[in-house]
């Protein structure tokens, strides 16, 4: 489980000679075990909110502090451990390598962690795909593929679980399963899991909910009581 604190944090691109500010002035925290979703328009910093706790990019200033170590400030060498040890990345668009099946996509995850792992074979079971082990993403469906997507981002055990608009490209239905398979998987393991997305309905089943825009945390709202996926009026 990933406690994270984030503290004045400041983001900016270069495009030419204008400056684009992505993140400006960030505080948040979030509490280990937490399913917290990270709400806002196209363009309001959520995928580079994302990132940053990730490790993928650097913040121009301030504190990203992960149980106790802040990785603003970490070498490429320790944040790229950080990476293949401590993060689970779920995209939007799957980026399942094309020619390795269902199983040997999850279990190359599970061969970098140095935490442990789940057997491939369990986690994918536990994602209702035990039929589809040796099926290639080609083979798949959208819906089976972001469940594999799941299933190779948890299988190394992350404590921190990071989704960038995981039911983006999918049926409603179809993306109510693969976040009652997250939900549960959450309460179930006490992994961190912050999810990033523009469907304010998915806000309704998380613990808590950052609202963002232009850069700028708007709002934190807690939701003691959170619904089930099949519970909310997509």
């Amino acid at each position: 489980m990933s406690h994270i604190v984030m503290r004045n944090v400041r983001k900016t691109y270069q495009m030419g000679t204008n400056t684009i500010t992505a993140l400006d002035g960030v505080s948040i925290e979030i509490n280990a075990g937490e399913f917290v979703v990270v709400l806002g328009p196209s363009g309001s910093g959520k995928t580079t909110l994302l990132n940053v706790l990730g490790g993928l990019e650097s913040p121009n200033s301030g504190d990203v502090i992960v149980d106790g170590e802040n990785i603003a400030g970490l070498q490429n060498g320790k944040l790229t451990a950080y990476r293949r040890h401590s993060v689970g990345f779920i995209f939007q668009f799957f980026n399942l390598l094309p020619t390795l099946t269902a199983l040997e996509n999850v279990g190359l995850s599970a061969e970098m962690s140095k935490n442990g792992s789940y057997p491939p074979h369990d986690i994918l079971e536990r994602v209702g795909l035990d039929d589809r082990l040796d099926h290639y993403p080609g083979q798949l469906s959208g819906g089976q593929q972001q469940r594999v997507a799941v299933a190779r981002a948890l299988a190394k055990k992350p404590a921190l679980v990071l989704a960038d608009e995981p039911t983006g490209s999918l049926d409603v239905q179809t993306g109510i399963d693969v976040l009652q398979v997250m939900r549960n998987l959450n309460r179930e393991t006490g992994q961190s899991f912050v999810v990033v997305t523009h469907n304010s309905a998915i806000a309704q089943i998380a613990d808590r909910v950052i609202r963002l825009g232009s850069g700028k945390v708007h709002t934190v709202i807690e939701n003691p009581t959170p619904f089930e996926p099949d519970e909310v009026e997509w």
